[in-house]
């Protein structure tokens, strides 16, 4: 997990850079980041949907949810 405070801009209105990445045997199996050209999205497992970003303590917490989930359904 990381994100950091960078200038306002479009890519990132809330000026906030984040990415945060869950992978497991080589696969990345949930993702939120945010970057120029797609902006706030979100990855879970073959899907991107988009991510309406709140707040960082808000991110990290979906983030762990998702996590929990895939883990929940790999790990009896």
């Amino acid at each position: 997990m990381k994100a950091y405070d960078v200038p306002k801009t479009t890519s990132a209105p809330h000026g906030f850079k984040y990415s945060l990445v869950y992978i497991r045997g080589g696969n990345r199996l949930v993702g939120y980041n945010n970057h120029k050209r797609k902006g706030d999205h979100r990855h879970y497992r073959s899907d991107t949907t988009p991510y309406a970003f709140t707040t960082v303590d808000r991110l990290i917490e979906d983030f762990l949810r998702d996590v929990g989930t895939i883990r929940e359904e790999r790990e009896p």
